[in-house]
Formats: structure tokens, C-alpha cells, sequence
């Protein structure tokens, strides 16, 4: 049980203040007993707002492990892309997630601020990016790639969604080291104190003892998801379609679990009622995994050719004994 003091103080400080609406329990002293974020979201940093940033880091890093990924599929003869297709991928890829996570965050949780500062999209630097708006992006950028270079679609896209669970691992990672998306109020003995998002009368004041459902995420939604796609990618022969039917599913099942020791994103777009049931993020995920039970069941009902062997995977004909 969390100290009944500190609960005390935490709700005679913030009842009724404007703060209470997301962070409504806080102290001006951490909680004695759990360990305190203090993290710097800054690996190196040239001025006080300036520098090179973890959650940039895991954006670097990801896409870097993203064309890693790619070569070797090529290499390997699980995918039909050459050097030159795999690099122009990879940039379309890039604009689809910055700017899919970005106006998702708008859409899909800020539809108001949208309505009335539009301009607010491009100041990525004050955060809100949308894991499912990402997705969206993503699927949009491949589509016109595709289209562009007369390729199957879902076939790409089967050889893509095997390239988001690393960012997600390092994306969440990041979060947790930026003291960000805290979790719900806990008495775990592993629960951590984050600073809360406000100072009053210049001090800064501390969240109580909350879950670091961050970590939580990166577990579920990056290393289970890498395994999980990696393992379906290389050891099955799946119909085009069905592996990205089965991360959708997947995706969607480890988010709503996640979602039970993550504090709810506040959402001007969803009705009162919903929201009392399921949060903003569950109920994108269950939406996200009943569409990728359609698509399964559709990968594995319409007839379609065997996908072609990449020339590189293709064996040297064996010269002929005469």
C-alpha cells in the first residue's frame, strides 16, 4: 500500500486544480522506497534544449536496423527488392511513420487543437506521435511504392511489418528514459516515481509511485513482436497478406494488455461513455486486431500465385553429364 500521508497530501494539493484532469495525485517530495526517474532524455547536449536526443537516437537507430533487415531479406531471397528498391523503400517508409504518427496523434487524440492551431502538426519537437497513426503512414507510403514500382502490395507489406517491432522496442525504451507515458498509481515494489509535468511555486513536484508500463511496452510490443514476426516470416510459407493479418492481431492483443498499467491518453474525440469502458488506446488496438482478423481470413481464401524466388536465392544450374 502507498503511504496514506503522501496519498493524503498528493489529494489535498492538486483537488480541483487544473492539473488533477490528467495527473490528479502528486507530492512536493518523492514517495520514500522507490527509485526516482532522474534519466536524461539528452545523450548529449549542446544547450539547454538542444542536443541529440534518445527518442531521436531510437528513430536513427530503427531505421538503420530497418535497411539492415531489408538487405539481408534480399540477400536471403525473401524479398523481391534490390539495393536500389530497398533504399527508396526505406525513405518512403521514413516519411510514412513521422508523418503518420504525427497527424495520427492529432486525429485520432487532439482533433480539437488540430481545428484550431493546424500549424501545431509540425512542432514535432513539443512530442504526440501516434503508434497506430504510424502505422496508417506506413501502410499509405508502401501502397504508393508498390504502385509505383508494380509490386505486389501485401506482399510487401508481409516483408514490412517485420521492420516496426525493433522500433518499437527502442521507441519505448526512449519513452521511459524521456520520464514519458507513465503508468497507472501502483505499490509494486518495482513501481517508479516520475517527475510530474509541472512545478508549482518553482519546485518541482513528483507523481506518486506509478508502473513503468513503458517497459512494460517494450517487452510486448518490441522484443515479443520481433520474435513473433521474425519467427512467422522465416520458418512458414505464409499466402501474401496472412503475416500482416497476424501482427495486426498480435499488435492489437499486447497494446490492450499493455493498456491496463498505462495511464490513459486523454482524447477529445471519443465519447465519455467509450471511454469509461475501454481507453482511447484499447479501443484503437481492438479495431486494429479485428481488421487483421479480416485480412487473415482473406490472405487465406483468395487464390493467388506462388510467390516468385528472388533471382539471388535462385541455385546455379548444375552443368549437364553427358
Amino acid at each position: 500500500m502507498l503511504p496514506a500521508a503522501a496519498v493524503a497530501a498528493a489529494n489535498a494539493a492538486f483537488t480541483g486544480t487544473a492539473v488533477a484532469a490528467t495527473f490528479p495525485r502528486a507530492t512536493p517530495e518523492p514517495v520514500p522506497g522507490y527509485w526516482v526517474h532522474n534519466l536524461d532524455p539528452f545523450l548529449i547536449r549542446f544547450s539547454e534544449n538542444f542536443g541529440l536526443r534518445w527518442y531521436g537516437l531510437a528513430y536513427l537507430v530503427s531505421f538503420f536496423i530497418g535497411s539492415w533487415l531489408l538487405g539481408v531479406y534480399s540477400r536471403r531471397g525473401k524479398s523481391p527488392l534490390t539495393s536500389a528498391q530497398n533504399s527508396t523503400l526505406l525513405f518512403a517508409l521514413i516519411l510514412g511513420v513521422i508523418f503518420g504518427a504525427r497527424l495520427g496523434e492529432f486525429l485520432l487524440y487532439q482533433r480539437e487543437v488540430l481545428a484550431h492551431d493546424p500549424l501545431a502538426v509540425f512542432r514535432v519537437w513539443e512530442g504526440g506521435m501516434s503508434s497506430h497513426g504510424g502505422m496508417v503512414g506506413v501502410w499509405l507510403a508502401l501502397g504508393i511504392f508498390a504502385w509505383c514500382q508494380k509490386m505486389n502490395y501485401w506482399r510487401l507489406l508481409d516483408i514490412v511489418v517485420t521492420l516496426a517491432p525493433p522500433g518499437f522496442l527502442l521507441g519505448r525504451i526512449a519513452n521511459f528514459i524521456n520520464g514519458e507515458l507513465p503508468g497507472r498509481e501502483t505499490d509494486v515494489p518495482w513501481a517508479v516515481v516520475f517527475r510530474a509535468p509541472y512545478s508549482s511555486g518553482g519546485a518541482q513536484w513528483y507523481l506518486l509511485p506509478r508502473h513503468p508500463s513503458t517497459l512494460y511496452a517494450a517487452a510486448l510490443e518490441g522484443a515479443l513482436m520481433v520474435a513473433f514476426t521474425q519467427w512467422r516470416f522465416w520458418r512458414f510459407k505464409l499466402p501474401p497478406g496472412q503475416l500482416v493479418g497476424e501482427t495486426m492481431v498480435a499488435y492489437g492483443a499486447v497494446r490492450v494488455a499493455d493498456e491496463f498499467f498505462r495511464e490513459p491518453d486523454a482524447s477529445d474525440v471519443l465519447p465519455a461513455w467509450l471511454t469509461d469502458v475501454l481507453s482511447p488506446g484499447q479501443f484503437y488496438s481492438v479495431l486494429l486486431a479485428l481488421a487483421g482478423a479480416g485480412v487473415i481470413v482473406w490472405a487465406r481464401t483468395r487464390k493467388v500465385p506462388p510467390p516468385a524466388v528472388s533471382p539471388a536465392a535462385e541455385p546455379a544450374a548444375s552443368p549437364a553429364v553427358e
